[in-house]
């Protein structure tokens, strides 16, 4: 209580004597003055009048519990799991009437209650309960614990991840009732896989199958997804779906309701807004539904005995999580898998190196069709080279190569043709015509560009080119080295007047395009699904997806591409694919012959030769230099650990928004990449959270940055 607290405000000063009577009786009152406050004086509960609670501190060395006295008032709401506000940061030396007072107001969880506590001093008393909804269940604790003890993170920030905001509104309504499950299903298109019908009757007879699922190209996959979810709950059990984005759960939603009928699953995305998707959250933490579908953090939701994990294309960017300590989807539902001993299934129409490994190490088994129901599926996929493009002059003289616009004409004439560019806007980058070097500012080497066909200028300081020469032949004259998607549409417009051109990109993603005539022209990532399929596809500017710097680039360049491709009709109705890359490209190869396996399991192979992830653990470690440094001296890492680095990192260019871990404006970080042989993991994990731990106790100013698994490290 604080010395304000106990002066009053009361305006008449004449009878001090009766105020100081009240003051008097109500200190020896045996009812507490000021419950959300102190609750001093208060008699405490019966029995275990100790509160265990996790605070909302995401600091490291703030990673435990603290106990706190129960009120007998909270007694009955004071359950584990609830949330709770607590006093926090006061110290020991205010302690007045047997309880420490004094402090901020924090949240936190109720993590359990005893008879007594650990500590000797006088305890806090819980402050109030906020609600007495049950949310953090016994097995979500243990998940978010195992999860930040894997990346190096706090309890306390894997839980704001977890458990989403509470919304008064929505939890002050009953969730509904829940159905009977739903009876098997049958295979349907499961049939097209070689295990496809034993992996869904090992679902549906309450089995813990692990697999890693090619899918075929086609629209059928949502389907698919759906009778497997609907399989596992045939067995009184419950199943999650995690996919990269809304669109994606939109589609698995509507599959789900077609195959099981409303109200056996919940959709968890964000944009449902935060009442609906907090009323969803709690119709599955209650037991309503046992089904769920969502993104990125429907990865943590409490479906009660569950039996399945599902994740779609976990290659995908959106399913690593950009707020500390930045878990994926496919690692947090590997360990649901593991210490829930129910099935996996990681599908996608690619084969990331990590998925690759799964099955290497027998962890899982794929799950994949044979070669003639993938020659009835898959598109026919065509290539244009270098040397095809410099022999053609409609190639030097257009943005199209003539196999393309033949490909396109052809297309035109049964349905729509999609057109992926890799930038979006009209011509981001700019290189020599001759040498293709970069075009660069004289003043700052910052990349030029010429927004809206309009007069060269430089991306990071402005500046106006009037005379650029390249600086390594003396060229005069500029090309594209990317177009984006508006001059890609605009070319396409006047090449094809008569048929309409829709773009889909960053700021305006199309759902869907019917099945008529049309140009198409999409960014990766944005291509809307086509009723019936696309008659053709061109995948244009191939080569600067692959010659991306980054030991990925030809893993997401042969993903974006199939999954741009699997929208496409089968070669036997005639769909075709134009990619504009140089045939001999790894990726490439794999993407004509349709075999994105035999691809992640040849990278998987050279990444173990090497030493790279996944076959070994990695940590980045970023900050400024003598951060990084004093860091790095401090940590006791495993002796097998191999320290990479320090490298200088590039700063964020002028005019961009900074993005989370980008050094300051003006100032210069470096990153450290720590690698320890398999097996290893755990431990490294553990010497970098306590030297991070220790060094955010002594309150060091410099910020160091620590991500377990980075998914980009050059």
């Amino acid at each position: 209580m604080s010395s304000d607290n106990e002066r009053s405000d009361e305006p008449d000063a004449g009878a001090p004597e009766q105020l100081a009577l009240i003051r008097e009786t109500v200190r020896r009152a045996k009812v507490p003055r000021a419950k959300p406050r102190t609750w001093r004086g208060a008699t405490l509960a019966g029995e275990l009048p100790v509160a265990r609670v996790l605070v909302n501190k995401g600091a490291l060395h703030l990673d435990q519990y603290f106990d706190y006295a129960v009120p007998e008032e909270l007694d009955a709401d004071a359950q584990p799991g609830v949330r709770v506000r607590v006093r926090f940061g006061a110290g020991g030396r205010q302690v007045r009437g047997g309880r420490r007072e004094g402090g901020g107001l924090i949240d936190g969880f109720l993590i359990e209650r005893r008879a007594e506590s650990d500590y000797q001093g006088a305890l806090a008393a819980l402050a109030y309960v906020v609600s007495p909804e049950p949310v953090l269940g016994p097995e979500l604790l243990a998940l978010s614990r195992a999860v930040a003890d894997r990346y190096a993170g706090s309890l306390a920030d894997v839980l704001q991840l977890a458990v989403p905001p509470r919304n008064g509104r929505a939890e002050s309504k009953p969730s509904p009732a829940p159905l009977p499950p739903p009876s098997a299903p049958s295979p349907g298109t499961w049939e097209r896989y070689t295990q496809g019908r034993g992996f869904l009757r090992a679902l549906a007879e309450g089995g813990a199958p692990r697999a890693v699922w090619t899918a075929l190209p086609g629209p059928h996959w949502p389907e698919e997804i759906a009778r497997a979810v609907a399989a596992t709950l045939a067995s009184g059990r419950g199943a999650l779906v995690v996919v990269p984005d809304g669109r994606t759960a939109g589609r698995v939603d509507a599959a789900l309701t077609e195959v099981m009928g409303k109200g056996h699953h919940a959709l968890l995305t964000a944009d449902s807004g935060p009442e609906k998707r907090y009323r969803e959250w709690l119709a599955v933490r209650r037991g309503s539904v046992r089904a769920v579908v969502g993104t990125r953090a429907a990865m943590f939701a409490p479906v009660a005995d569950l039996g399945l994990v599902a994740v779609w294309d976990d290659g995908d960017s959106s399913h690593s999580d950009d707020n500390a300590p930045f878990p994926h989807v496919r690692e947090v539902l590997e360990l649901r898998a593991t210490h829930g001993r129910c099935a996996f299934l990681l599908g996608g129409t690619n084969c990331t190196v990590e998925a690759a490994q799964l099955v290497e190490s027998g962890w899982a088994l794929p799950l994949r069709a044979d070669r003639e129901q993938l020659r009835i599926a898959a598109p026919l996929v065509r290539t244009v080279g270098d040397g095809e493009l410099a022999r053609d002059g409609a190639a030097r003289s257009a943005r199209l190569p003539s196999l393309a616009w033949q490909t396109v004409r052809d297309g035109l004439r049964s349905g729509p043709v999609l057109v992926q560019v890799p930038r979006r806007g009209y011509a981001p980058r700019l290189a020599c015509e001759r040498c293709r070097e970069p075009a660069r500012c004289r003043h700052c080497l910052g990349p030029l560009q010429a927004p809206d066909q309009q007069d060269l200028n430089c991306t990071w300081c402005g500046r106006a080119e009037t005379a650029w020469t390249c600086t390594s032949c003396g060229g005069r004259r500029l090309r594209a080295q990317i177009v984006g998607a508006r001059r890609t549409a605009e070319e396409l417009g006047r090449a094809f007047p008569a048929v309409p051109v829709r773009t889909s990109g960053r700021d305006h993603i199309l759902d869907s395009v019917p099945d008529q005539p049309a140009l198409v022209v999409s960014t990766p990532g944005a291509e809307p699904v086509a009723e019936g399929g696309y008659a053709a596809a061109l995948l244009l500017d191939g080569w600067a997806m692959v010659g991306r710097p980054d030991l990925r680039a030809g893993e997401e360049a042969l993903r974006r591409w199939t999954a741009a491709a699997a929208l496409v009709r089968g070669q036997p109705e005639g769909g075709t694919v134009v990619i504009v890359a140089e045939p001999t490209l790894r990726p490439v190869q794999a993407l004509v012959r349709w075999d994105p396996v035999g691809h992640a399991r040849r990278e998987l192979a050279e990444r173990a030769e090497f030493g790279f992830p996944p076959v070994s653990r990695m940590a980045s470690v970023t900050g400024p230099p003598e951060a990084i440094a004093a860091y790095l001296a401090a940590t006791e890492l495993p002796p097998e650990a191999e320290v990479l680095g320090p490298v200088p990192l590039p700063g964020a260019a002028p005019g961009r928004p900074r993005r989370q871990g980008d050094a300051p404006s003006g100032a210069t970080w470096e990153r450290a990449l720590v690698r320890v042989p398999p097996g290893r993991g755990a431990a490294l994990a553990a010497a970098l959270k306590a030297a991070q731990a220790a060094r955010t106790a002594r309150g060091s100013g410099d910020p160091v940055r620590i991500r377990i698994d980075p998914p980009d490290i050059g």
